[in-house]
């Protein structure tokens, strides 16, 4: 077995890990107080909206100008210019950061200012991590990184959480300890930096200077940071805007709800690597027709997954709140699933939708789309959180609404451009299966004990669209089914 193959299963392995965990401890764990989890759901979000600014692009050109300087041996000089880059970075960031609200006091009243003294320090850990992961990267190693990247997280959480609510401790050391766990996560980088190939710090400019190579690099590295901003701000924001215009408790119950809502993306978990090269080779290839079926084929397994698992989730979802602490809470907000997860099943039914863009020559209009996608979101969430009284159900719509139209643009662009597009007619079969399904299990009787409501009644969903599948071959699940395909998983 390759070493891409390996560590691609170690990275999928690790992936889960962290996805369940997350998603356990969101659903049994956090819930015993809404409010401390929304403090620690607004730091992180906050921290990564930031972290552009600081990275600055620098992370990708270590993986797009590694070749170049491994070649000239100087990869160690290329690695200490960027971390030093991203320290002078920070120190700018921080200077404008207290200019902003010292010109704008009224600012100061802000949840920002109020958690600088942990945001700040955790924008520059993440900074700094992040160089180190795309360095690592081009060991073709991303399975310990991915540990640090998607594991430590979610460790962090669990252990600030626990230390503050079941352990008594302040809900300062629960931050100071929140840092330390992502303090680790940057030496565990350097360590295996080290470990791989041993680190020679070189600070001279010589290199850099070779034929401006520096101004090639900071193009480049602009171009990462456009790319970039968009989508960290644009699937970050929510969380912010609701610490800052809502409460911290409405934004722990709003993470849940994701978490929740987490399942019904499983399917695209690995989606990227596995289709990328196919998608590449249509491409290159200029074989569009077969990039179309492709699309349509992945795009429809996608859609009618998700949607099994989102039947199944707005159905059984009432009753699993009876089992989580102040459940009763997350039972009122419960509309906020019907809202983001049609838009979760759109996204899904546009399939590898932007992976076209990205793989193409086209691949700058990527940028584009997210840096509308993050202004939209803004735009709209400020709406809804001012202009009316919907609370979490405007935030939940706001973003519904932009990732919707994210989406339409991406369609819209690639069938302009590659004649792709990735519905069918069998969609138009499922949905109504799924909305069959739905329909007649929340019509059906409810039984007083709450632990068989969770059962049965996605069961009754599951029944309905399996057999609406039977009669209108939506997918071919029989070939799934068959003992020889279930031996080449082992393969």
């Amino acid at each position: 077995m390759s070493i891409i193959a390996r560590q691609g299963i170690k990275y999928s392995i690790i992936g889960y890990l962290g996805f369940f965990l997350g998603t356990f401890s969101a659903i049994f764990i956090f819930p015993y107080d809404m409010a401390f989890y929304g403090k620690l759901q607004y730091i992180l979000p906050s921290a990564e909206m930031l972290l552009p600014i600081v990275v600055f692009g620098i992370s990708f050109s270590n993986v797009k100008f590694y070749p170049q300087a491994q070649a000239a041996g100087k990869t160690h000089n290329f690695l200490s210019l960027s971390l030093l880059a991203v320290g002078l970075n920070f120190i700018v960031f921080l200077v404008l950061f207290y200019l902003f609200f010292h010109f704008f006091p009224q600012y100061r009243l802000s949840q920002l200012y109020q958690m600088k003294e942990i945001v700040l320090p955790l924008i520059f850990i993440l900074a700094l991590s992040a160089v180190f992961n795309k360095y690592i990267s081009n060991f073709k190693r991303i399975a310990v990184s991915n540990i640090f990247e998607n594991l430590f997280p979610k460790i962090a959480n669990l252990s600030a959480f626990s230390l503050f609510v079941f352990l008594g401790y302040t809900q300062q050391w629960s931050y100071v300890l929140f840092l330390v766990v992502f303090a680790l996560a940057l030496g565990g980088y350097f360590f295996y930096t080290n470990r791989l190939e041993k680190i020679k710090w070189d600070f001279s400019l010589e290199y850099i200077k070779k034929n401006r190579l520096y101004a090639t690099v900071i193009t480049y590295s602009l171009f990462g940071f456009l790319g970039n901003i968009g989508n960290y701000i644009a699937f970050r924001v929510d969380k912010f805007m609701i610490g800052e215009f809502l409460s911290f408790e409405e934004n722990g119950i709003y993470s849940i709800m994701l978490s929740v809502l987490s399942f019904v993306m499983i399917p695209q978990m690995g989606l990227f690597n596995i289709s990328a090269p196919l998608i590449n080779k249509c491409i290159t290839e200029d074989n569009l027709r077969d990039l179309d079926k492709l699309h349509k084929k992945t795009s429809l397994s996608l859609f009618f997954v998700g949607a099994i698992l989102f039947s199944c989730i707005l159905v059984g979802f009432p009753y699993l709140t009876d089992y989580i602490k102040n459940g009763d809470q997350l039972k009122i907000a419960s509309p906020v699933i019907w809202i983001l997860g049609s838009a979760m099943i759109f996204d899904l039914a546009t399939g590898f939708n932007g992976h076209i863009i990205s793989l193409s020559k086209y691949y700058r209009f990527t940028i584009v789309v997210m840096l509308f996608l993050a202004i939209t979101t803004i735009l709209l969430n400020y709406f809804f959180l001012t202009y009316t009284t919907w609370g979490l159900y405007g935030i939940a719509t706001a973003t519904t609404i932009s990732l919707t139209l994210f989406n339409i643009v991406k369609l819209a662009f690639n069938y302009l451009k590659f004649k792709v597009f990735p519905f069918t007619i069998e969609m138009v079969y499922a949905s109504v299966v799924c909305t069959l399904g739905i329909t007649v299990s929340i019509l059906l009787p409810e039984s007083t004990q709450a632990w068989i409501n969770l059962f049965y009644k996605p069961l009754v969903v599951i029944i309905i669209i399996g057999i609406g599948n039977h009669y209108m071959r939506i997918i071919d699940i029989e070939r799934y089914l068959t003992l020889s395909f279930v031996k080449s998983l082992f393969k």
